[in-house]
C-alpha cells in the first residue's frame, strides 16, 4: 500500500493541467480507499480500541524514527546495542584462553582417542545439567533404553538419504510406516497422507505452502491470506514472510485464552487460503475450540490447520490415559490436516516431526518439481533435498520400542504432574493462570508483582522456564523428568515469588531487563537489530 508521503511525491511530479488532475484524483482515491480498507479490518478484528491503538503505536514509530535520525541520538542508540551485543557475546562464547578451538582444519586428523576425548569436552560445555528435571521442554527425556536404541538405529542409517529411495528402501518403509501410525494416532481417513520433516516449524511451513498453491490452483488466489490466533506458533509467521501469505492475526478470549471465534468469523474474506487453531498452543497450553473453528470452515470452503506439534504425543493418548479431553484430531469434520513433532513428546531424536493432511491430492500441493532442470528430472515432498535417514530411522525406533502402553503410561505421568504444578500456582495469591491448560503447559502470570523477576528468581535457584510477553507471562512445558520434581518447583516457586514481593526494588535480571526494555521501545527495528545481532554470536568460535 502507498504511504501518504509517495502518494504527495508521486503527484508532485505531474503538473496541473485537466488529465494530471484526474491522475491525482485517481491516486488520491486509491490511497482513500486502501487506508479505509485498512483500517476497516482492524475495526472489524480489534474494534474502535484497535483502531486508536493502531494510530498510537504507528504515531509513537514515527516520532520515533524522527528522532533517530539525530546524529546524538542515533550514536546513543548504537552505543547501547553494541553495548548489548558485547554482552550477550560474553555469554554465548567462552574467552578462556586454555580452551582450544579449531578454526581451520587440523593438518593431521586427530586419531580416535584424542576425538573420543574432544567429542566429550565438547558435550559438557555448559552448566545446565538437563537431566535434574529443571528445564521447560526442551528435553523430553524418555527412558534410557530408548535413547540408547534411537542412537544405535542412528549409527546404523548415518549414511542413508531417503532422497534416493532406491538405494535406501528400508528407509523409505520406515518413513512410510511412521507416518502410517501417526496418522492412525489421530484418526484420519483412508484416503490420508502425510510426509515428514525436520521439525514442527517446518511441517507447519508445509501446510502454508500447500494451502497457498491450492488456493492459487482453485479460486484463483494471488494475494493470499492465512488467519492465525495470537498465540499461534511464530512459525506462522515464518511462512507468510517467506511465502508471501498475508498474516491476519485474531486475538484469544481474554477468559479462555482460546481463540476468539467471532474474530475468526469477521477476518474471512475472498483471500483467505486456510484458518489456523493450536492444540496445545505453545505459549499458554490451550486448546482453541477445534470444532467451532471447522464449522467455520466447512461454511466458507476454507481449509484448517490443527497445530498439534507441542502436544501431538500426548493429545492422543489421554482418554486412554484417563483424562477427558475436547475434539481435535480428523474425526473433526472441516480439518484437512495436522502438524505433530515425533521429537518431543514421542521420544525420537531431534530433528523429526509428520505433516498430515485428510487427502493425499492436498498432500501434493506442497510438493516441488522442476521436471525442465538439466540435471534430470527434479522434485522433493519437503524443503530439503538430500534428508537424513538416520532420523527417520531414530523416530521409528522410539516409536516402536514405546509402542501404545509406553505413550500412555508417558501421556498420564506429565499431564499429572502438570495438573499438580496447575493446582499448585492457583493456590498462591499473587498469581494466576492463563485459561484452563488440559495437558502438559502451564503458564501464570501476576497482577501486582514482576513476573520476569519471578523467573529470575527461578534460574537463579536451577530452573530454565519460558519467558512470554504480550502480556508478560511464563510457563513450564513439563516433560517426564519435570514428574519428580513437582514439589520442589512449587517451593522454588513460592520461595521465588516471596522474594520478588519483599525486594520489589532489587536490581532485575536478564529476562526482567530484557523484557521490560523491550515493552518500553517504539521502534521494533532496534529490538530486530539486537536479536540479529544475538544470532550472529551463536556463529562466532
Amino acid at each position: 500500500m502507498l504511504t501518504a508521503e509517495q502518494v504527495r511525491l508521486t503527484l508532485a511530479t505531474f503538473g496541473t493541467s485537466p488529465r494530471a488532475n484526474t491522475f491525482k484524483n485517481i491516486a488520491l482515491l486509491y490511497f482513500a480507499i486502501t487506508t479505509a480498507s485498512r483500517l476497516g479490518r482492524i475495526l472489524l478484528l480489534r474494534g474502535p480500541t484497535g483502531i486508536l491503538q493502531e494510530i498510537s503505536e504507528k504515531t509513537k514509530r514515527s516520532i520515533f524514527r524522527l528522532f533517530r535520525m539525530i546524529p546524538s541520538v542515533q550514536n546513543k542508540i548504537q552505543t547501547e546495542v553494541n553495548k548489548t551485543l558485547k554482552d550477550m557475546e560474553h555469554s554465548v562464547i567462552s574467552n578462556d584462553p586454555e580452551q582450544k578451538k579449531y578454526l581451520t582444519l587440523p593438518e593431521m586428523g586427530l586419531d580416535e582417542q584424542a576425538l573420543r576425548s574432544e567429542l566429550q569436552r565438547y558435550r559438557d560445555m555448559g552448566t545446565i545439567d538437563w537431566t535434574a528435571g529443571q528445564i521447560s521442554g526442551t528435553i523430553y527425556h524418555a527412558e534410557e533404553k530408548i535413547n540408547e536404541l534411537s542412537s544405535e538405529a542412528y549409527a546404523i542409517f548415518s549414511q542413508s538419504n531417503p532422497l534416493h529411495a532406491d538405494i535406501f528402501p528400508g528407509v523409505r518403509q520406515m518413513e512410510a510406516e511412521v507416518i502410517s501410525m501417526v496418522l492412525n494416532m489421530y484418526n484420519a481417513p483412508s484416503d490420508a497422507g502425510g510426509a515428514m520433516t525436520s521439525g514442527g516449524t517446518e511441517s507447519i511451513l508445509m501446510a502454508c505452502r500447500a494451502y497457498r498453491e491450492m488456493g492459487r490452483e482453485l479460486k484463483g488466489i494471488t494475494e493470499p491470506e492465512m488467519i492465525v490466533p495470537v498465540t499461534g506458533h511464530a512459525a506462522f509467521d515464518k511462512a507468510a514472510d517467506y511465502f508471501g501469505i498475508r498474516l491476519v492475526h485474531v486475538p484469544v478470549d481474554k477468559k479462555t485464552w482460546k481463540v476468539d471465534i467471532k474474530a475468526v468469523k469477521r477476518a474471512i474474506n475472498w483471500n483467505t487460503v486456510m484458518i489456523v487453531g493450536s492444540a496445545i498452543g505453545f505459549p499458554h497450553g490451550i486448546i482453541d475450540d477445534v470444532p467451532e473453528l471447522a464449522k467455520i470452515a466447512v461454511k466458507y470452503n476454507i481449509p484448517l490447520h490443527v497445530d498439534c506439534c507441542l502436544g501431538g504425543f500426548l493429545l492422543p493418548f489421554m482418554e486412554k490415559a484417563g483424562f477427558t479431553i475436547p475434539p481435535f484430531d480428523f474425526r473433526v469434520p472441516g480439518v484437512t490436516s495436522i502438524s505433530c513433532d515425533t521429537h518431543k513428546y514421542g521420544f525420537a531424536p531431534k530433528g523429526s516431526s509428520v505433516i498430515m493432511y485428510a487427502s493425499k491430492k492436498t498432500r501434493q500441493f506442497q510438493y516441488f518439481v522442476a521436471q525442465s532442470w538439466t540435471g534430470g528430472i527434479y522434485a522433493s515432498p519437503t524443503i530439503p533435498g538430500s534428508r537424513p535417514g538416520a532420523l527417520v530411522a531414530g523416530c521409528w525406533t522410539a516409536m516402536t520400542k514405546m509402542g501404545l502402553s509406553g505413550y500412555v503410561d508417558s501421556t498420564q505421568r506429565i499431564v499429572q504432574a502438570a495438573q499438580e504444578i496447575k493446582r499448585g500456582v492457583l493456590a498462591m495469591e499473587d498469581l494466576f493462570v492463563f485459561g484452563d491448560p488440559l495437558v502438559s503447559v502451564v503458564a501464570f502470570g501476576s497482577h501486582n508483582l514482576n513476573i520476569y523477576a519471578i523467573n529470575d528468581a527461578m534460574s537463579s535457584r536451577g530452573w530454565s522456564l519460558n519467558a512470554l510477553q504480550n502480556p508478560p507471562a511464563m510457563h513450564i512445558a513439563c516433560t517426564l523428568a519435570t514428574v519428580p520434581t513437582v514439589d520442589q518447583f512449587l517451593k522454588d516457586l513460592a520461595d521465588s515469588v516471596a522474594q520478588v514481593k519483599n525486594n520489589p526494588s532489587q536490581d532485575a535480571g536478564s529476562t526482567a531487563a530484557m523484557y521490560g526494555s523491550a515493552a518500553t521501545i517504539p521502534d521494533k527495528s532496534i529490538l530486530d537489530d539486537v536479536v540479529k545481532g544475538y544470532l550472529d554470536c551463536l556463529y562466532k568460535a
